[in-house]
């Protein structure tokens, strides 16, 4: 089953059992997803749909670090809920043990041998961890085997 189908499926389950706060995530899913296909005129797949995924859980993230700074713990409890709703629809993540075997497999493939060469690196690790790392702490593991 596709994700975008999941997604479609999880909705009527929601909207059955009367479940507002998944509902309404799951709607902004869809939303995103929608704006993206109409954006790009094409039918996403589930790669693309997880680059939506992706985007949406690095802006929920960075708006609790925002609200908890701002001393907003409501507004931080509910992005905290949305981003447990996202996360169901991404892969497994990834352990620390098979991000610095990716990133050592990155670096032997690429030949980089200073921080010059991170970009090769990080196009090889991108679509290998899609949906799976947090690409701003593997970027940090990389620059730091480079340095």
């Amino acid at each position: 089953m596709s994700l975008k189908q999941r997604l479609t499926d999880d909705m009527k389950a929601a909207m059955r059992a009367g479940d507002k706060p998944r509902l309404g995530v799951i709607r902004l899913i869809n939303a995103a997803i929608k704006q993206r296909e109409v954006d790009e005129r094409a039918e996403l797949g589930d790669d693309q749909v997880l680059v939506v995924l992706e985007k949406m859980l690095k802006q929920r993230r960075d708006s609790v670090e925002q609200y908890v700074a701002a001393g907003r713990e409501d507004l931080a409890d509910t992005e905290r809920a949305e981003i447990v709703v996202i996360e169901t629809y991404l892969p497994a993540p990834l352990t620390e043990a098979e991000i610095d075997a990716l990133i050592e497999a990155a670096l032997a493939e690429s030949g980089a041998s200073s921080a010059r060469d991170m970009g090769k690196v990080m196009a090889q690790l991108k679509p290998r961890m899609a949906g799976r790392a947090d690409m701003a702490e593997v970027s940090k593991k990389v620059k730091a085997r480079l340095s």
